[in-house]
C-alpha cells in the first residue's frame, strides 16, 4: 500500500481474545447484505489507523465515514462483528483475512487499483532485467499460477514455503522487506519469514547464481536501506508509483492489486 504501517503479524497469539471480545461487543443492528461494491456509497469503512485507506476511499466513494483501528485485522473483525459495514485495505491482505475467517469476503471489483513490483537501485540496470526475466517466465510457464495457488488460497492459511537448493556460491542478494504484508511477506510459525515475495526474490537469486539473505525492517525503512546499498533488491506488496520511480528502478509488475473491500458474508 501506499503508506502501511509496521503492524505485527495479522494472527498473533491473542488473535483468539481480539476475536472473542468483538463478538461479546455484539452487532449495532442489521445491516444490509452488501453483494456489490456500489452499495458503500455512503457506508462506514473500518480502516487502520496511519495509512492512507480512507484517503483512498474517499476518492471513490466521498459521503463514506470512517473507523479507525490499530491494525488490519481488528478492522476486519469490527466487521464480522457488524461494527461496520466493510473494511478497507490491500486486496491481497485482505483475501488472506478472508480465507482464514468464515464469514467474510472480499468483494470483487476494486476501490483504488494498484501494480506490485520489485524494486532496485537506479543504476541496477541489469537486476532489473534479471528480475523481469523471471517475472515473465514464471508467468509463461505457469510456476507463478502456482505460487498464487499456495500463498493466496480460497479457504485457509497459505501453503508451507518451498525449499530450495543452497546456492554453492560466496555471493550473496540482500533483499530487503517488511514481513507484515501476508501472504507476500510475513513470519511463519518457524520465525522464517515467508511469502509470495520471498519465493519469487529465491528465483531471482537463483537465476544470478546468489545465495539470497533476507533482511527484514519497517516498511517506510526499506527504500532508505535500498539507496545505502545496506540491500541490493526490495519487495514486500509494494506499490508502484510516479513518485517512487524517481527514487528506484521498478521490475515490471507482478501483481495487480489495489484498495479492496471486505465485508460480512
Amino acid at each position: 500500500m501506499k503508506n502501511r504501517p509496521s503492524f505485527r503479524s495479522f494472527f498473533p497469539s491473542g488473535y483468539s481474545q481480539v476475536f472473542i471480545a468483538l463478538l461479546l461487543v455484539g452487532c449495532r443492528g442489521p445491516r444490509e447484505t452488501i453483494t456489490e461494491l456500489d452499495q458503500l456509497s455512503e457506508a462506514t469503512f473500518a480502516v487502520p489507523t496511519g495509512t492512507v485507506a480512507d484517503q483512498l476511499v474517499l476518492s471513490r466513494f466521498p459521503d463514506s465515514t470512517f473507523q479507525y483501528f490499530n491494525s488490519v485485522l481488528d478492522a476486519c473483525m469490527a466487521v464480522h462483528a457488524g461494527r461496520a459495514d466493510a473494511a478497507a485495505y490491500d486486496e491481497p491482505i485482505l483475501r488472506n483475512i478472508a480465507a482464514k475467517i468464515p464469514g467474510l469476503k472480499v468483494l470483487d471489483g476494486m476501490i483504488t487499483v494498484d501494480e506490485y513490483g520489485f524494486a532496485v537501485r537506479l543504476e541496477d540496470v541489469e537486476l532489473k532485467e534479471a528480475m523481469d526475466a523471471v517475472i515473465g517466465e514464471i508467468n509463461e510457464n505457469g510456476v507463478y499460477e502456482e505460487m498464487h495457488a499456495r500463498w493466496l488460497p480460497a479457504q485457509g492459511a497459505p501453503a508451507p514455503m518451498p525449499v530450495f537448493t543452497p546456492v554453492d556460491s560466496t555471493e550473496v542478494l540482500r533483499f530487503g522487506t517488511a514481513a507484515v504484508t501476508e501472504p507476500f511477506s510475513f513470519v511463519d510459525g518457524s520465525r522464517e519469514v515467508v511469502g509470495l515475495d520471498i519465493e519469487l526474490a529465491h528465483l531471482i537469486a537463483q537465476r544470478l547464481g546468489k545465495r539470497l539473505v533476507v533482511v527484514n525492517m519497517d516498511f517506510g525503512g526499506m527504500i532508505p536501506a535500498l539507496a545505502s546499498g545496506r540491500v541490493d533488491m526490495i519487495g514486500a506488496c509494494i506499490t508502484i508509483t510516479e513518485e517512487r520511480a524517481q527514487r528506484v528502478l521498478f521490475s515490471v509488475p507482478y501483481y495487480q492489486g489495489g484498495i479492496a473491500a471486505l465485508v460480512r458474508e
